[in-house]
């Protein structure tokens, strides 16, 4: 029997995260290696009862306590999605055009270029220098008349190189100029005291990611956040699910922004957990990198990618190796609290003795 199946989903190489990892120590996919307190996860726990379950999810009030908690926005400005990798997908559904281009840096968070070729999009890659730089006059070069979306990472993963305002004036302004939107990606941006989304709001074809996986420690709960203009906010949602955020990832989200306290004590601990695994690597004489994120970059003495898999099978700690040849000697190492680095110290050391 035949069927029809959409070409370009049928041609889409797919490459799914590992599997199993619960019983590991994980530095391999920016999570917060320990997660949020225990006693503040119990506390939310409590609220969910057979009633909470039973009714559909409601988001207005989420988006008035983020409101509250970022400066500047208000409810017309804000739209919870499924993890923003559901909010790649809406925002290339809308303002992609089948044949048409999209423009990233090279290497880059996966889910665009996957995107890209899932809807039919054409993904045009901007490389970075072998320094690990990236030329903005390249990117803005890559924006043509077939151009219809350009993203920015700021910072990007994995490279974690961060943007200007000038940069990105340049980029807005090309953008502008052949009618693409500009997406910038601020998932590490708790990691990073810049943002954007001044531009975002007042700007007429800027829009800005948020999530709630990284800092927030809540990557199984699926939660992101579009932010942009009351017209591109329109247009997306004309195209979302009705119910694509659930509920229990809404009241994790609102109960986390009733505490900022909380959203500070997870910024100082992977800072001081960031400052401390720089230091310890360095003074033992390893190549790092701060990738301005909650992960860094250390080039190990031996195969990078050999030991990623020793550390997993000798110690139970996952880091990210790459099979590219940009960071091909390179080790990604998700970062967390000072304790949770001195598991990850501990093991890389013994193993990656020179």
């Amino acid at each position: 029997m035949s069927y029809y199946v959409d070409e370009n989903i049928k041609n889409t190489l797919r490459i799914f995260p590992e599997q199993g990892r619960y019983d590991y120590h994980r530095f391999d996919m920016n999570e917060n290696p320990e997660g949020l307190p225990k006693s503040f996860v119990d506390s939310v726990l409590k609220e969910i009862t057979p009633e909470f379950l039973s009714v559909y999810p409601e988001p207005e009030r989420f988006i008035r306590k983020y409101t509250e908690y970022v400066s500047g926005l208000s409810a017309e400005n804000v739209l919870p999605t499924n993890g923003s990798d559901m909010a790649i997908r809406y925002l290339l559904e809308t303002f992609g055009e089948k044949g048409k281009e999209v423009v990233t840096v090279a290497p880059s968070f996966e889910m665009y270029w996957v995107n890209c070729s899932i809807l039919g999009l054409k993904h045009v890659p901007v490389a970075y220098e072998k320094d690990l730089t990236i030329r903005i006059e390249k990117i803005v070069e890559a924006v043509t008349e077939n151009t219809r979306v350009v993203v920015l990472l700021n910072p990007n993963n994995p490279v974690g190189n961060v943007y200007t305002e000038e940069e990105l004036q340049q980029v807005i302004e090309k953008a502008r100029k052949v009618g693409a939107v500009v997406i910038i990606d601020e998932a590490y941006h708790y990691f990073y005291d810049k943002t954007f989304i001044k531009y975002a709001v007042s700007g007429d074809n800027v829009i800005v990611l948020r999530t709630f996986s990284k800092l927030m420690s809540l990557a199984a709960c699926r939660l992101g956040v579009i932010i942009s203009n009351p017209q591109i906010i329109g247009y997306v949602k004309n195209a979302k699910l009705t119910f694509d955020v659930n509920s229990i990832a809404l009241l994790f989200g609102e109960r986390i922004l009733e505490h900022p306290e909380l959203i500070e004590e997870l910024i100082q601990k992977e800072k001081e957990g960031k400052e401390y695994t720089l230091d310890v690597l360095r003074k033992s004489g390893y190549w790092c990198r701060d990738c301005r994120g909650n992960f860094i970059f250390v080039k190990p003495n031996q195969n990078a990618r050999a030991l990623a898999r020793r550390l997993k099978e000798e110690k139970r700690i996952l880091v990210h190796a790459y099979g590219n040849e940009l960071l091909k000697d390179l080790l990604r190492v998700s970062v967390g609290s000072k304790e949770a680095m001195q598991i990850f110290l501990d093991g890389f050391l013994d193993l990656d003795k020179a």
